[in-house]
């Protein structure tokens, strides 16, 4: 699929890794809508990309609300004049460990239902219901050629304290897997990507020692660079022999 020209959605699109999805698809001749939470992050995102080819357009939208969803697929479809695909860039962090003694007290601490649910809703779900509802839209509309890319992570092979993020992130690259198998008559296509330590506003908040300790195992040394990850998403989005598979760009690390 050629990149300039098509539609798309990215969620998340405000900060981090979606900010940089959301402009370099523009920046590269696609209109998108993307969405957040963060009213001030996609009023900046649609500054910045006001002069880019291809149109930036934000939305207000919870990834784990299925009738915002849904909302949002048809109102990016009517305001782009069409769909082509959505980046399910998506995504929190509430880690935690199962469970723990505090050394002090001897109190049993859990990883709170809250916080385990909070990440599954997001991080899992709104995978779901952004890939079902786009799905929905194309077949509604004649079918594709569509793409479905969902946003992975090294930690779905279980990074301790991460239960309930690695879980999402490897339930992710199944639906993935079996999504390629189901939509390919339809002419949609499939792809994650799973990125390393990549640079977003979480990890340049962090102590320099603790990300150098972070980095240590990295075999290339370093953390990722969002337009990195773009040039996986951007391999995907363009080559109609690749679907249901996912592309590891996690500089060499092993967890």
């Amino acid at each position: 699929m050629d990149i300039k020209g098509s539609k798309f959605i990215v969620t998340g699109g405000a900060s981090g890794m979606g900010r940089q999805f959301t402009l370099s698809l523009a920046r590269d001749g696609a209109d998108v809508a993307f969405c957040d939470m963060n009213q001030d992050g996609i009023k900046a995102v649609e500054a910045e990309g006001a002069e880019l080819p291809g149109k930036v357009l934000g939305f207000l939208c919870d990834v784990s609300k299925e009738d915002q969803v849904h909302q949002l697929v048809a109102d990016a479809a009517a305001t782009l004049g069409g769909l082509n695909g959505i980046i399910n860039n998506a995504g929190i962090i509430r880690d935690g460990l199962l469970v723990r003694k505090d050394r002090e007290t001897g109190a049993i601490k859990k990883l709170s239902l809250k916080k385990w649910q909070a990440v599954i809703d997001v991080n899992l779900t709104g995978v779901f219901l952004g890939a079902r509802e786009y799905a929905a839209w194309a077949l509604e509309n004649g079918g594709g050629p569509g793409v479905i890319v969902s946003i992975s992570s090294i930690s779905r092979h279980g990074n301790m304290g991460q239960s309930n993020y690695s879980a999402a992130k490897a339930g992710l690259v199944a639906m993935t897997k079996l999504w390629g198998g189901e939509l390919a008559r339809y002419g949609i296509r499939t792809g994650a990507i799973a990125p390393g330590f990549t640079r977003t506003p979480i990890l340049e908040g962090m102590p320099p020692a603790m990300l150098e300790k972070m980095v240590k195992p990295v075999p290339l040394r370093r953390i990722g660079e969002p337009e990195e990850m773009y040039k996986a998403v951007k391999f995907i989005i363009d080559n109609d022999y690749f679907t249901g598979r996912v592309i590891d760009v996690d500089g060499g690390l092993v967890l």
